[in-house]
C-alpha cells in the first residue's frame, strides 16, 4: 500500500451534497446583449472590428479597404515586419501612470497615432468622414481628409470645428484645380498639407476589378445579391445624399480612371518646390520608399515625410516601410517630422514604429475597419482600442512616455537585423 493512502483527508477535499445556498452565487446569468454599443464593446482588438466588418459590409466596398495591389505581397509584408520582432521590456520602472501625449508638426496629439486618408469612404459607412473627423477631434488626434474622399473640405471642417484637420493633396496635370483645393484647405483650418507621390499611375487592385468597384455603386445582379445579406448597409446607403468624390466636382467612375486621367504622371521634386512657395502651413510627402528619397524631400522644403508605400496598394512588393525606418531615422531623425504607416493594426506596432525611430503614425485601414462595424461609434472604439494598447505596451516595455522609447526596447528578426548592425556602426 502507498504510504499517503492510510493520511487524513482534509475537510475541503471530502466530499458532500451541494447546498442551494452555495450554488446561488454561481447562477449569475448575464442578460442578453444585443445593441451595437454591446457588440462593439465585445471587439478587443482591430482584428474584431474587422470581422464584424466583412459581416455588416458588402464584398465591393470591403475589398476596397481590405484589399491591395495585385497578389497583395506589400501589404501582407508589412504586417509580418509587425510581427517578426522582438520587445525588449525594462522592468522595475515605476509605470503606475504612462502619457501618450505626442509631439507632431508643431502640436500635441493625444495620441501616438492619426487618422490616414482615405477615399470612398462614405462607401464604407454613411457616416464616412464625418464619423472620422469627430472621433478623431474627441480623441485629441488628427484627421486627414482624402482628395478622393466623400465628403468636402468645408463640410468636414463644419463636422470637426474644434478638431486638427489636415488635407491630402493629389497634385493634377490641371494647376489651377490642385490650387484651388489648396485654397480651400487653407481658408478651412487646414495645418497640414499632405501630398501623396506615389501615384502616378494607378495600382492593379484586382479586387475592386473582380468587384466592379466604382462610384456610385454599379448595382449588378451579383451586387444587389450580396447587398441583401445586409440591410443595414442598404438602407443607410439608399436613404443618405448619393456618394460622389466630393473634392472632384462630384465626379463619377472608377478609381483607376480617375488616377489615370486626372493625376500627373510627369512630378518631379520641383514641384515640391511650387507647393512649398503656395502652402504656408505644414508640407507633409506621403509615399517615401526609400532614403536618398527623404532626403530629397526634405532638401525640397518638406516639413515631415510619410514612409509609406500606399498600404500596399500601388507598386506590389515595394519596401517595407518599418524596415526602412531605422535607416531614415538615423539620417534625419530631428530634422524632419518622420511618419509612418502602412500595417499598423495594434497598439503594439505603433509603439515599435515609435521606438524604432518614427515620430508618429498613420492608422487607414484599422480606422475604416471600426467605421464599417459600427460607424462613428466603431471609429471611437478603434481608437480606444490602439490607445489602450499603446499604453499598455509602453508599460509592460517600462516607459512612461512616448520619448523615453528607443531602439533599444526593438529587435527586428530575419534579414532586418542586418540594417540595424549597420545603422550602429554607421559613423
Amino acid at each position: 500500500m502507498h504510504p499517503s493512502s492510510s493520511a487524513p483527508v482534509p475537510p475541503a477535499l471530502r466530499r458532500r451534497v451541494p447546498r442551494v445556498a452555495d450554488l446561488a452565487p454561481l447562477m449569475q446569468f448575464k442578460k442578453p446583449e444585443i445593441s451595437a454599443a454591446a457588440r462593439l464593446r465585445r471587439a478587443n482588438t482591430v482584428w474584431d472590428l474587422r470581422d464584424m466588418a466583412k459581416r455588416r459590409t458588402p464584398t465591393a466596398p470591403f475589398d476596397y479597404t481590405d484589399g491591395a495591389a495585385e497578389a497583395e505581397i506589400s501589404l501582407r509584408r508589412a504586417r509580418e515586419a509587425f510581427l517578426d520582432l522582438e520587445f525588449r521590456p525594462g522592468i522595475l520602472r515605476n509605470v503606475q501612470t504612462v502619457s501618450t501625449v505626442t509631439p507632431i508638426l508643431g502640436k500635441d496629439s493625444a495620441l501616438p497615432f492619426g487618422i490616414a486618408p482615405t477615399g470612398f469612404t462614405r462607401m464604407m459607412q454613411s457616416e464616412g468622414e464625418y464619423a472620422g473627423s469627430q472621433a478623431a477631434a474627441a480623441a485629441g488626434i488628427p484627421y486627414t481628409l482624402s482628395t478622393m474622399g466623400t465628403a468636402s473640405i468645408e463640410d468636414v471642417a463644419e463636422a470637426a470645428p474644434n478638431g486638427r484637420n489636415w488635407f491630402q493633396l493629389y497634385l493634377w496635370t490641371d494647376r489651377d484645380r490642385s490650387m484651388e483645393l489648396i485654397a480651400r484647405a487653407a481658408a478651412a483650418g487646414n495645418d497640414t498639407l499632405m501630398v501623396t507621390v506615389d501615384t502616378a499611375v494607378a495600382g492593379a487592385r484586382l479586387r475592386d476589378v473582380r468587384n466592379g468597384m466604382t462610384i456610385p455603386p454599379a448595382l449588378t445582379l451579383k451586387t444587389v445579391l450580396d447587398a441583401s445579406y445586409r440591410p443595414a448597409w442598404w438602407f443607410n446607403f439608399l436613404t443618405h445624399e448619393p456618394l460622389s468624390f466630393a473634392s472632384l466636382s462630384r465626379y463619377s467612375g472608377t478609381v483607376a480612371d480617375l488616377i489615370n486621367s486626372m493625376f500627373d504622371p510627369t512630378l518631379t521634386f520641383e514641384d515640391l518646390d511650387w507647393l512649398r512657395s503656395v502652402w504656408k502651413g505644414n508640407l507633409v510627402v506621403k509615399g517615401i520608399q526609400t532614403l536618398d528619397d527623404a532626403k530629397k524631400a526634405v532638401d525640397h522644403g518638406a516639413d515631415g515625410i510619410i514612409l509609406s508605400n500606399h498600404g500596399g496598394r500601388q507598386l506590389d512588393r515595394a519596401p517595407i516601410p518599418l524596415h526602412l525606418l531605422p535607416r531614415v531615422a538615423a539620417e534625419l531623425k530631428g530634422k524632419t517630422d518622420i511618419i509612418l504607416d502602412t500595417g499598423i493594426m495594434s497598439g503594439g506596432d505603433v509603439v515599435a514604429a515609435l521606438a524604432l525611430g518614427a515620430d508618429f503614425t498613420l492608422i487607414g485601414r484599422a480606422y475604416l475597419y471600426g467605421l464599417m462595424a459600427g460607424g462613428r461609434k466603431g471609429v471611437d472604439r478603434t481608437i480606444e482600442i490602439l490607445g489602450r494598447e499603446t499604453a499598455r505596451t509602453m508599460q509592460l516595455l517600462g516607459v512612461n512616455r512616448i520619448e523615453d522609447l528607443t531602439p533599444d526596447h526593438v529587435r527586428l528578426l530575419g534579414d532586418a537585423t542586418a540594417d540595424l548592425r549597420e545603422v550602429a556602426v554607421t559613423p
